[in-house]
């Protein structure tokens, strides 16, 4: 690169020069010393012409050149002009990239932006949702105060508009907007209150984002979108997963009552011995009984759970401080592995991961122990990682792995990197006072490493030894002896300063060697560092008071040369010092106790780890990594005594049960309809069908919509022909619906409210026109084709017995639900559309539909698997003896069509007769319908019943919450179906599945 710049300055700039000669001024100079500047400016000049073109493709290569430079750093400010004359511009493609720049630049150049903001203020109406994201995007970044109510209606209007998007982007404003004008605090809490209602995992994180910045303290807004964000938590994008993760976090500190009450006291007493099974379950159990986990508590756990194998850091980083501050300690264990594995990747992460872990490992050594060995320092890590990690090391050592740890140190203490060598010296020595078992052979090493050549080395193993020994100076004599005579080539000022203390302290252990350290100190006093001075001054006054005769006159030596030094402190402690030692008539009582004073006991120091104090921040948080509380750090409340009322989260699950339940809808337009005639009604619903088709078909759909009714034209000729077969495929083709009908309900409860919509709407407008078709379709053949007397007379009775029945239910047209069409039980229920019987008409009606082609193999089948897993329903504990467990038998329900099957099995475990059980009161979402068993007079001893019930989940994994009673008592419970036991099994061949699955593949397509 440097080869290829050089002939280029100077050939624009030396050669210039050469040919102007004396006249070249300083205006050429410029251009010649900095050739690529100018060329720069040139470039400049040629991105404004191009801007100024008339031709799009000149104006979209500029406009892709200037975000490229902006992508590398560069500053493209100069073009703002030439950039937003083209904000009008039709050209979508243009116009993104205009706002791309706007928002980059919007905030330098005001007064240029707010020049064209009646122009975006006409794209927040753009037919393209990119376009309104966009405007809104740039009004924002425009930080005039003049603006903001353009900006407040602008998040208004976006917070209802129909794409996701740009309610993500309206939730983004709303923070801007904030730190522009906090007046209109109020105002905006109104927005984040109706976006935190959005179900689009677009918008959820951003919205959460908006509420941290806005209103943290309302917690009252998260309530009724508690269970939803715990929902939706998967499917949020990576970084809204972080935010609304904190949030819940700090949210779980402030609703549920500590998990770690009880915990402690199992932790300890599950370690210390063992005892048999059965007793340690009853004491176990016993224990925790007065503590029981609140199921929203437990959802937030359950749904953290499977962020932990995120591929991002910060994912798995919020997930296990979430674990770590509210969830039961002996569950915190899982977060370990995830954390460990997050050591692999660059050394920004590793640094903050370790110094979580640092944090953790103090507190809970056993959950980081199997991982030891991934804390080896490599040679190719940085300092500030290799300290960590030995950080991370002393706190999980024990008597079990002191000894490779310490072989371990050796190596590091040998390590070229100083830093490191002298922080694993720090480490030997905490090491030593934590064990006592190591203590002397930790001792030991570092006198060893008193004869290293390298300075740095033994000036820390000095400082060490010096905290060591004054946990139990009487034994160490001879150490002390050996230090002093390291005075003489020991130059660091701490290590100088800790063998003068030491040897003050123990100088009446070592009479002969202190006064000759003083005699030596006191000729190089002046050269001395200030912290040596200091204990110079202090090892004098000692040796005054034990030895005098010896020191008196080179004591007074010394605090004369301490009374003149520069130092102001020096100056201070020798005035302090010589009235305090040396008696004279002014002298003070103090002077009686100088002795008890200069030598008196000293606490042995505490070798603690820095990141002791640290637990008190939130984990993960940019506090915790700086030890100091940040500018907006929230903290984090102490877990409630008593959990405030659960209820106010019940919200959340009525909506839900309006929501996807179409009773209402469908009883309104079944009451509206019920007056009209037959032919009014099939007119009707041809009408609605076509109509539903011409706002959700595509072209390909429409085409899609002709081939499939040409399908069921034969389909329906060739079912007309034999009474017989066209029966038996009508049932089991309608069976087929109801368990796709079903399978699709349980699906699109994970999907988001736009393409759930979108799909619903073209499922309904395909089916709808599928059976208009099928109506027209199998009349005008009835017409054609000549037909044998008997059929035509079966058809006429079909259609009178269609009418009689028709004046008793309502018409399924439009709304055809195909739950309702069950073999069972004929036992309607309020939730969805009742349905007695089946009309010979409607079975004609709904043959039409291409989910039953292959009708005459499809048929519903008893289950092939019927799993033999038990769910715990009421534990004997919490029970006073009574236990119960529920089973789902994958049967069909005797008590109602659309009721799903459950088998509970009573137990009384104690010794005496448990009389009247049954079932109390019953705590449903709106919709739910439940069938109680009938009740149990007595129960005996030891005794066991099995009973069964029915419930209608309104196909939903809504929980059914209840009361199971006995004569004294009663207990709540509650039952969560799986998906998967909403389902009826069906039986069909590989072709007819794949056949069928294809099918369902080009419906979706349509509806999206």
């Amino acid at each position: 690169m440097s080869s290829n710049s050089f002939p280029y300055n100077e050939q624009s700039g030396g050669g210039e020069a050469t040919e102007l000669g004396q006249e070249a001024t300083s205006t050429i100079s410029p251009s010649g010393a900095f050739g690529l500047f100018s060329s720069d400016l040139k470039k400049n000049e040629d991105l404004k012409q191009m801007l100024e073109s008339n031709k799009d493709s000149a104006k979209l290569d500029a406009m892709k050149r200037i975000v490229g430079m902006i992508a590398k750093g560069k500053n493209a400010s100069e073009l703002f002009p030439a950039v937003v004359k083209n904000v009008a511009s039709k050209n979508i493609e243009i116009k993104k990239l205009v706002y791309v720049y706007l928002v980059r630049y919007a905030e330098e150049q005001q007064d240029l932006a707010l020049l064209s903001i009646s122009t975006f203020q006409r794209a927040l109406k753009d037919p393209n949702q990119l376009i309104r994201a966009s405007a809104l995007r740039v009004l924002s970044s425009i930080r005039v105060p003049i603006i903001v109510p353009i900006m407040m209606l602008a998040i208004k209007e976006a917070s209802a508009d129909l794409s996701p998007y740009v309610r993500k982007n309206a939730a983004h404003a709303i923070q801007k907007l904030y730190s522009l004008d906090p007046e209109q605090k109020e105002m905006l809490i109104e927005v984040i209150e109706k976006l935190l209602k959005d179900k689009s995992t677009l918008v959820a994180g951003s919205v959460v984002m908006a509420f941290e910045e806005v209103c943290p303290d309302r917690i009252d807004l998260i309530h009724k979108n508690y269970r939803k964000l715990c929902n939706l938590l998967v499917d949020v994008e990576e970084w809204g997963q972080v935010v609304i993760i904190h949030m819940l976090t700090r949210y779980a500190r402030t609703q549920f009552v500590s998990p770690w009450k009880e915990g402690d006291e199992l932790e300890d007493n599950g370690k210390n011995f063992y005892e048999s099974d059965d007793d340690q379950k009853e004491k176990t159990d016993k224990k925790k009984k007065p503590y029981t986990m609140d199921p929203d508590h437990r959802l937030l756990i359950r749904n953290t759970k499977p962020l932990l194998q995120s591929r991002n850091a910060a994912v798995v980083m919020a997930v296990a401080q979430l674990y770590w501050h509210i969830s039961p300690k002996s569950e915190a264990g899982i977060i370990s592995k995830s954390l460990v594995r997050l050591l692999r990747s660059n050394r920004e992460v590793q640094y903050i991961v370790l110094q979580n872990i640092a944090t953790m490992s103090i507190q809970r050594k056993g959950m980081f122990e199997p991982y030891l060995k991934s804390f080896y320092v490599r040679s190719t890590d940085p300092t500030m990682i290799k300290t960590l990690k030995l950080e991370i090391l002393t706190n999980l050592a024990n008597e079990a792995n002191i000894s490779t740890l310490l072989r371990e140190f050796q190596t590091y203490v040998k390590s070229q990197d100083k830093q490191f060598a002298a922080a694993t010296i720090q480490t030997i020595g905490r090491c030593a006072t934590n064990i006592l078992e190591v203590t002397d052979t930790c001792l030991n090493g570092l006198v060893c490493l008193l004869s290293n050549r390298d300075e740095i080395v033994v000036a820390e193993s000095v400082v060490v030894i010096k905290k060591l020994l004054q946990m139990q100076p009487a034994q160490h004599g001879e150490i002390i002896k050996h230090m002093a005579k390291l005075l003489d080539s020991i130059t660091v000022p701490v290590a100088r300063a800790s063998i003068l203390w030491l040897i003050g302290e123990n100088c009446e252990r070592v009479p002969k060697i202190a006064p000759d350290v003083l005699r030596k100190m006191a000729k190089s006093f002046t050269s001395e560092d200030d912290l040596v001075k200091l204990q110079i001054l202090n090892l004098g006054a000692k040796l005054y008071l034990t030895n005098s005769k010896q020191t008196k006159l080179l004591t007074q030596y010394i605090l004369n040369l301490g009374k003149y030094d520069q130092n102001y402190d020096i100056r201070d402690r020798t005035r302090f010092i010589r009235q305090l030692i040396v008696p004279n008539v002014k002298s003070g009582a103090l002077s009686k106790y100088a002795k008890k004073i200069f030598l008196a006991q000293k606490p042995a120091p505490l070798l603690e780890s820095p990141f002791k104090d640290r637990d008190h921040f939130q984990l993960g948080t940019l506090s915790h990594t700086l030890n100091i509380k940040a500018t907006g750090y929230l903290e984090l409340s102490n877990w409630p005594e008593v959990a405030p009322d659960p209820s106010v989260r019940n919200v959340e699950v009525i909506e839900l049960a309006k929501e996807w339940t179409p009773a209402g809808k469908a009883k309104q337009e079944n009451s509206a309809k019920k007056f009209y005639s037959e032919s009014e009604e099939e007119e009707d619903s041809s009408d609605s069908s076509s109509d539903s088709e011409s706002e959700s078909g595509s072209e390909s759909g429409e085409q899609g919509e002709s081939g499939e009714e040409g399908d069921s034209n034969e389909d329906s000729s060739e079912d007309s022909s034999s009474e017989q077969d066209s029966e038996s495929g009508r049932e089991s083709g309608l069976e087929n619906k109801r368990t796709a009908k079903r399978n699709s309900k349980a699906k699109g409860k994970s999907d988001s409210e736009d393409g759930e919509k979108e799909n619903e709407k073209s499922k309904t407008s395909d089916s709808s026109n599928d059976e208009s078709s099928s109506i027209e379709d199998s009349s005008s053949d009835s017409e054609s084709e000549s037909e044998p007397e008997s059929e035509s007379e079966s058809r006429r009775v079909t259609k009178e017995k269609e009418k009689k029945t028709k004046q008793d239910r309502t018409p399924l047209t439009k709304d055809v639900s195909l739950l309702d069409l069950d073999d069972f039980n004929p036992v309607s229920t309020p939730v969805a559309l009742p349905t007695p019987a089946l009309s010979p008409s409607l079975m004609a009606d709904l043959e039409g539909l291409h989910l039953s082609t292959s009708s005459s193999v499809i048929s519903v089948s008893t289950p092939a698997f019927v799993p033999t897993k038990t769910h715990v329903l009421l534990h004997r504990m919490s029970g006073k003896g009574l236990a119960a467990h529920y089973f789902f038998p994958r049967q069909p329900c005797i008590f109602g069509d659309k009721m799903v099957s459950i088998q509970i099995t009573l137990n009384n475990t104690t010794d005496r007769k448990i009389e009247n059980i049954h079932i109390g009161e019953k705590k449903l979402p709106i919709g739910m319908k439940m069938h109680v068993f009938n009740p149990i007079d007595s129960l005996e001893p030891e005794g066991s019943i099995t009973v069964s019930m029915g419930i209608d989940f309104c196909d939903s994994t809504q929980t059914a919450s209840f009361q199971l009673c006995t004569k004294d008592d009663c207990f709540n419970v509650n039952i969560q179906p799986p998906v998967g036991e909403l389902l009826l099994p069906v039986a069909m061949s590989e072709k007819d599945f794949k056949k069928e699955q294809g099918l369902q593949l080009k419906l979706c397509t349509v509806g999206h």
